[in-house]
This record gives C-alpha cells, sequence and structure tokens, in this order.
C-alpha cells in the first residue's frame, strides 16, 4: 500500500513547522481584506459585508496578538 506521507515524517506536526512570520503576515492580510469589505459593504449598503469585515478584523488582531506573545 502507498504511504502518504515519507517515512519518519509525522503529519500531525506539520503545523508545528509553520513560520511566525507567515502567519503575521496573514493576520495584516486579514486586517487589510476586513477594512476593504467594510468599505464596500457601506459603500454597497450590504450589510453581510461589513459584518464579515469587522469579523475578520477581529479575530486578524487577535491571532496576531496570540502569534507574538507566544
Amino acid at each position: 500500500m502507498a504511504q502518504r506521507y515519507p517515512e519518519g515524517l509525522n503529519p500531525g506536526n506539520l503545523p508545528l513547522h509553520s513560520m511566525d512570520g507567515m502567519l503575521l503576515f496573514t493576520a495584516v492580510i486579514g486586517v487589510l481584506v476586513g477594512f476593504v469589505l467594510i468599505v464596500l459593504g457601506r459603500h454597497g449598503k450590504q450589510l453581510w459585508m461589513w459584518t464579515w469585515g469587522v469579523g475578520l478584523i477581529i479575530f486578524s488582531i487577535f491571532m496576531a496578538v496570540v502569534i507574538y506573545r507566544s
């Protein structure tokens, strides 16, 4: 039977190898996209876009703080 992962590589440990810098960059991009959603939602009078933008900003900032403190 073919293996999915190379021998000796535990797929459960893959998230441990991600770089904090890339995760912080993702959080910053999330904040920027959130602001764009808010602006477009207010301009187009779309409540769902505004709501998703606010939620994305809140969770991106939370993720950045958690990553920065660890």
